[in-house]
């Protein structure tokens, strides 16, 4: 029989499978083109055991990266041009968030687990100092106008029924005064620029507590909607007067005025998230969490959609945009096999 095309309006079962495939590749070609975040360089971490990382922090101008591994008692130092691992600080217990004092060539990290701040020379690496706080220290928030630090403390690790935010004066790395919160868990803190208020989660209570921190007072407590429990990530769209909160049980983005407590937005969202970054020029909120990073966007100050869930990995919940870089970066433990990494994101229109 003479070879040739098959007639006009018959296809058989090979070319059926091959045309399949080939509107596969191309969706799927279509869908990497066009999602939010783009992976372009893996740093691999081999020297690392299993364990959570806890919190990022970017040196802008240095093209440095600090990552604290947790549960391995390290900070990790990057360089961001060449994507590789440049420096560890090994003498730590459970670090957990940092600040990075460019003018004073000085790093502020949170040693939860030794009950202090210990502050570094950012250079050499060294360790110049510690403000001592009360244990199970965690999370942090920076007023550059005042050159505070605010660092959650206390609580649960502590058996007490109240946390504390304790207040440091960064110029003279001395503790000023301890702000009370009546529940023994509380997370992340985030400050408004455009006056003097503060906002935390207060996971014991599923509320979010509003502060003064002039007058270092609780001014009001926002309970969440019933049934969304342990909120631990938290952002702030001052602009539009919105509040980002993440629940744990369920998975949940809400969306609050920041003005009244009012719900203006609750989403479906990964489990597990522990760092959330808002994308202020393109209006998008980046979610890290177990197995994926969700991204969602904000379509105006109301309304908001999931764009993406990005393949993530095992508890691989720290994660952090810089947009100087256009950037953002996800940190994966080691796992079973799988050794620890950092993935670096190039941000996509």
């Amino acid at each position: 029989m003479k070879a040739g095309f098959p007639r006009e309006g018959s296809m058989n079962r090979l070319q059926i499978i091959i045309l399949a495939v080939l509107a596969a590749m191309a969706a799927g070609t279509g869908a990497q083109e066009t999602a939010p975040l783009k992976l372009v360089a893996t740093i691999p971490l081999p020297g690392l055991k299993d364990g959570d990382f806890d919190h990022f922090t970017p040196d802008v101008d240095g093209h440095r990266i600090f990552l604290t591994a947790e549960q391995n008692g390290k900070v990790q130092i990057f360089d961001t041009n060449t994507n590789k691992l440049i420096h560890t600080i090994e003498d730590l217990k459970a670090p957990h968030a940092i600040l990075y004092r460019a003018d004073m060539k000085k790093l502020f990290i949170v040693d939860g687990d030794d009950s202090a701040v210990k502050v570094y020379d950012s250079d050499s690496y060294q360790i110049s100092g510690q403000i001592k706080v009360a244990i199970d220290a965690d999370s942090i928030a920076y007023d550059p106008a005042t050159k505070y630090l605010y660092v959650v403390a206390g609580g649960r690790e502590a058996h007490t029924p109240y946390s504390l935010i304790s207040v440091i004066d960064t110029d003279t790395s001395k503790k000023l005064r301890d702000i009370k919160i009546n529940s023994n868990h509380v997370e992340a803190i985030v400050l408004e620029k455009s006056g003097p208020r503060m906002f935390c989660n207060i996971t014991g209570l599923n509320a979010v507590g509003v502060l003064d921190r002039n007058k270092s007072a609780l001014q009001a407590t926002w309970p969440l909607p019933a049934g969304d429990k342990q909120n631990v990530a938290m952002a702030l769209d001052e602009g539009n007067h919105r509040l980002f909160v993440v629940t744990r049980d369920p998975g949940k983005l809400v969306v609050l005025n920041s003005d009244n407590g009012k719900v203006v937005a609750s989403l479906p969202a990964v489990g597990l998230v522990d760092d959330m970054s808002y994308d202020a020029q393109r209006k998008r909120i980046y979610l890290a969490g177990d197995q994926f990073v969700d991204v969602f966007e904000q379509k105006d100050a109301d309304h908001y959609a999931l764009l993406a869930k990005i393949p993530g990995s095992f508890r691989a919940k720290t994660g952090t945009l810089v947009p100087g870089w256009n950037r953002y970066y996800l940190a994966v433990p080691h796992h079973e096999n799988h050794e620890a990494e950092v993935r670096v994101y190039e941000v996509q229109p």
